[in-house]
């Protein structure tokens, strides 16, 4: 079976991936708030974003000073390979197990 990706890892991921080189810790954060509606804790990006360095899915650089961070330096996240393929085969998964299943949610949904 392999490694798994938590619901919230997989929200991480996405973002690196939509977020492409401008991913860092806060922008993850918005992106994950704006696409779901959700509110996230730094804290929670910045612990995912570590382990999943720790397993070699995501690999980050510590960018240029900037003026507007007051000379201080941001810590940029790239996705990496085999972060990718995870998130893929994750994807790929709820795809499989959803499909044609819509009408039949919505009724259920609508039941209660």
């Amino acid at each position: 079976m392999g490694k798994t990706l938590g619901e919230f890892e997989q929200l991480v991921l996405f973002a690196l991936v939509a977020l492409g080189e401008e991913a860092y810790g806060a922008s993850v954060r918005r992106e994950i708030e704006e696409r779901t509606g959700r509110s996230v804790s730094a804290g929670a990006v910045y612990t995912v974003l570590e382990r999943l360095e720790s397993h070699g899915l995501v690999a980050s650089w510590v960018g240029e000073p900037s003026p507007e961070r007051g000379g201080r330096r941001k810590k940029h996240y790239r996705l990496e390979p085999e972060g990718a393929h995870l998130l893929r085969r994750s994807r790929d998964e709820l795809l499989n197990m959803s499909r044609g299943l819509a009408t039949r949610l919505d009724r259920l949904a609508d039941e209660g």
